[in-house]
């Protein structure tokens, strides 16, 4: 199986930047006279960012947030300060639509964070995710209307797993560092993609790689070597933190995705690994949301496995 990132550090989109500006200075040098060039950058819209989900059995959820200018100072309270409120957002699956309800939760570090979800007061707007069903979303905000549509797959799971030496540790990666690793057998059918996520002392799940079967379709896929997700602000040391060590109660959510959430996710992570690169390619991230909005609706038909870590 194709992996195409070992780690996506960033689930979330609140620090989305206006990629699209860039700061030129240019110099001309002729008959040693200088000549001094002004660039007037301007400023483009803000865009609505979209990052929502629906997994097997768990109710959708969506946050919705606006791109943040380039030349801002990203802090706690400018993050708070790009939420989009009073959103109409409603939820199909064909047969029953839902509204969602808009909260807001206090983070304990004198911010809000905002989420819209089902109405829990009213048990007829109920919905959870169902294995292989489509699900349509709908957001009505600043006068303009988007819509997605994705499916929640069933998922076919890994056929085992277990921990040993990690293939590559890095200079500060502990020696009693374990890696995961799984054996998966993939059907025969072309376009199983899948997203998963891990956990360790039933602390949260974090996402840790993405692959796509475009090369090895039908095939057994032995000794695939997992990492660990963790949280992006704890950057110290990360080639300790992609590991487990022995002891870890260790959860893997194995999500079966679509194409387009697939696309999505891939060409975030080549674009998150690229910035500050020279040398890389320019890339697109590609959403799944209509009129121009970033991000994603994703639908996760998962799997969850749990083993403790040893030799």
């Amino acid at each position: 199986m194709q992996n195409s990132t070992t780690s996506i550090k960033n689930t979330f989109f609140l620090s989305s930047f206006h990629l699209a500006l860039l700061v030129l200075t240019l110099s001309f040098f002729l008959f040693s006279c200088q000549k001094e060039v002004h660039i007037n950058l301007g400023s483009s819209p803000p865009q609505l960012v979209v990052q929502g989900a629906i997994e097997t059995n768990l109710p959708p959820y969506v946050v919705l947030t606006s791109t943040i200018s380039f030349f801002s100072t990203v802090d706690l309270a400018t993050l708070e300060k790009s939420f989009v409120h009073d959103a109409v957002i409603t939820i199909s699956d064909g047969i029953k639509t839902i509204p969602l309800k808009e909260y807001s939760i206090d983070t304990g570090k004198n911010n809000k964070f905002y989420v819209y979800t089902i109405d829990t007061s009213n048990l007829a707007n109920i919905m959870l995710g169902e294995e292989n069903k489509f699900y349509t979303l709908n957001i009505i905000s600043g006068g303009k209307t988007y819509t997605s549509t994705t499916k929640v797959p069933t998922p076919k799971g890994i056929d085992s797993l277990w921990f040993a030496k990690p293939i590559y540790p890095g200079p500060t990666t502990p020696d009693s560092a374990l890696q995961l690793f799984v054996n998966y057998k993939d059907p025969d059918t072309l376009g199983n993609y899948v997203r998963y996520f891990t956990s360790r002392n039933n602390q949260l799940y974090y996402p840790s790689g993405i692959f796509s079967d475009e090369v090895v379709n039908g095939k057994n896929i032995n000794n695939i070597g997992l990492f660990a997700g963790y949280d992006a602000s704890q950057s110290t040391h990360a080639d300790s933190l992609i590991f487990f060590y022995p002891g870890d109660t260790v959860g893997l959510k194995w999500c079966e995705i679509d194409y387009k959430v697939y696309k999505f996710w891939d060409t975030y992570a080549f674009a998150s690994n690229a910035i500050g690169n020279p040398f890389a390619s320019p890339i697109n991230i590609q959403s799944n949301i209509s009129n121009g909005a970033l991000g994603v609706w994703a639908g996760y038909g998962s799997l969850i496995y749990t083993k403790i870590a040893h030799h």
